[in-house]
């Protein structure tokens, strides 16, 4: 069976998904005196990689946003960005065993639409993305840095963003070690946040319908519709892991079980936090803070607040990290294609990491972090990570569609599955435009 066509360079991967030590770097292999990523990441690095983005991006920054835009129904918002990512979380998954390579949306598109040039703008757009996103997440930090240090954004931005650069560009099981450390801590902040609510209120799981909007209240609706998008953001983690596969142990089986663990574990933590929120904070007052996190803790324990606000630096730096590490691994999977220049797809023999590209999208984010507001990056991330799953989705279709079977052993979803996804995400992005 032929490869497609991909340029110059070699493709990634064969249009069967059969993978070579020449064809797909990061084996631990070297061709020549070419230095190559390595396969060493496991699931509990990959799924904590994961967490570490999902929630830290969402949880810490976002609860402000989206109780501002929907008031009491915030967690319902959530609920919607979930249903919105379950099926695109499904091809993803798929699509991930069959193709386990950096740049992973890219190569999808490129296989389901047989076009380069669509692989080109998707990758490119999945780098837009990660990097506004790291934006995004720098901003909240410096939000919650400002709890301790009265600095302002043109000082605190620039540090924050050259020291995860610097975290970034270590190396791949050294950063995402140091990440799964990070995601730890903030989960446990996350657990505080909810003990600290159910000794407050024992009752409190009994109030939980509240948050769900009366189904006669349009304007309720359009409100959950609005938060809806920023929510989306909060999930925006689990395609991450697709970018690091080329390090990953087993991606065949490694991925999809990786990107499920992180939808269902990063559900549960943003319902139960979002509804501690707005339930026992004024949902005006919430969406006013910078440190949103941090005034619900303290309303809810009586307790200084500085172990949260410490915690929430740390999972906002953490999703940071690891944005900027998927955004250069695109950068560097496009160029293994083809796409971009072959710098930007060297690997240094030290780091064994893409110190051009990790250098690029720190100059991206500090760009991006310094020029624009929180919300605003936050919808622009949601905007653009929407309209690349429609892509993935309709991508997996085609293949399906086309006979070009999976593996045996390999994970599969039903047709049904992209096909509700394709939609899912186009009514998101029309309930935004009603909004």
């Amino acid at each position: 069976m032929r490869a497609p066509d991909c340029g110059r360079k070699k493709c990634a991967m064969t249009l069967d998904g059969d993978h070579s030590a020449q064809s797909i770097p990061g084996n631990g292999s070297k061709t020549g005196s070419e230095a190559h990523l390595r396969r060493v990441l496991t699931l509990p690095l990959v799924v904590l990689y994961g967490l570490g983005v999902t929630i830290g991006a969402g949880i810490y920054v976002l609860t402000a946003g989206t109780a501002a835009r929907a008031g009491v129904h915030a967690p319902f918002a959530f609920v919607l960005a979930a249903l919105v990512m379950a099926p695109s979380a499904g091809s993803f998954a798929e699509l991930a065993g069959r193709f386990p390579v950096s740049a992973g949306e890219a190569a999808y598109v490129r296989e389901g639409f047989r076009s380069n040039l669509l692989s080109l703008l998707v990758g490119l757009m999945v780098v837009v993305a990660g990097s506004v996103s790291a934006a995004t997440v720098s901003v909240g930090s410096a939000g919650y840095i400002r709890e301790f240090i009265l600095l302002p954004n043109i000082v605190l931005i620039p540090t924050i963003v050259i020291a995860i650069g610097a975290v970034a560009a270590w190396g791949i099981l050294e950063s995402v070690t140091f990440a799964a450390i990070l995601t730890l801590t903030e989960i446990g902040g996350l657990l505080l946040i909810i003990g600290g609510g159910f000794v407050s209120d024992p009752e409190i799981l009994l109030r939980l319908p509240e948050v769900i909007p009366p189904f006669d209240d349009a304007s309720a609706w359009i409100g959950v519709g609005s938060a809806g998008l920023l929510a989306f953001f909060a999930f925006i983690g689990f395609e991450d892991l697709v970018n690091v596969a080329e390090e990953v142990k087993r991606p065949e089986r490694t991925m999809p079980r990786a990107i499920f663990l992180t939808l269902i574990v990063s559900t549960l933590a943003y319902m139960l936090v979002v509804s501690i929120g707005v339930l026992l904070v004024r949902p005006e007052e919430l969406g006013a803070s910078e440190a949103p996190l941090s005034l619900v803790f303290e309303r809810t324990t009586g307790l200084s607040p500085t172990a949260i606000t410490l915690i929430a630096i740390v999972a906002t730096l953490n999703g940071a990290i690891i944005n900027m590490i998927m955004a250069s691994r695109v950068i560097y999977g496009l160029s293994r294609q083809g796409n971009l220049p072959a710098a930007l797809g060297r690997v240094n023999r030290i780091t064994r990491t893409p110190l051009i590209g990790t250098t690029l999208v720190v100059a991206i984010i500090l760009l991006l972090a310094i020029a624009f507001p929180l919300d605003f990056l936050a919808e622009t991330t949601s905007r653009i990570t929407l309209s690349v799953f429609a892509l993935v989705n309709l991508a997996l279709l085609r293949l399906k569609f086309t006979g070009r079977a999976s593996d045996p052993g390999q994970f599969t979803v039903p047709t049904w599955v992209p096909v509700a996804g394709f939609l899912s995400c186009l009514a998101l992005l029309s309930s935004d435009l009603l909004s």
